[in-house]
């Protein structure tokens, strides 16, 4: 699913103009970019949570050349899947058959 596939959803499910559907879903994803700028923690009971990990520098390795180079420290985003969804899905991805005996 993608941006505008939520869009015609929240449309959808909500009974709302496609407009006011666009401006809900770009308000929440904005809020939540805007709390990660924030290094706030995100968390959405039975999805998961967004955090902000910070890296320490590093001496690497260019690849190309094998030099050595110095990688500064940096934040990235971080999503950890929660008890809730991360069981809805081995539980809907399992085999068929799995629960056979043998």
């Amino acid at each position: 699913m993608n941006k505008s596939d939520l869009i015609n959803v929240v449309c959808e499910k909500a009974n709302v103009s496609k407009k006011k559907a666009k401006d809900a879903v770009e308000l929440v994803f904005q809020l939540m970019a805007d709390a990660i700028l924030r290094e706030d923690r995100i968390e959405i009971r039975g999805l998961g949570s967004f955090t902000v990990r910070r890296y320490g520098a590093y001496t690497g390795r260019n690849p190309k050349t094998g030099e050595s180079i110095s990688v500064p420290p940096k934040k990235l985003p971080f999503f950890k899947v929660g008890k809730e969804l991360k069981e809805f899905v081995d539980e809907k991805t399992e085999p068929e058959d799995a629960n056979k005996p043998v």
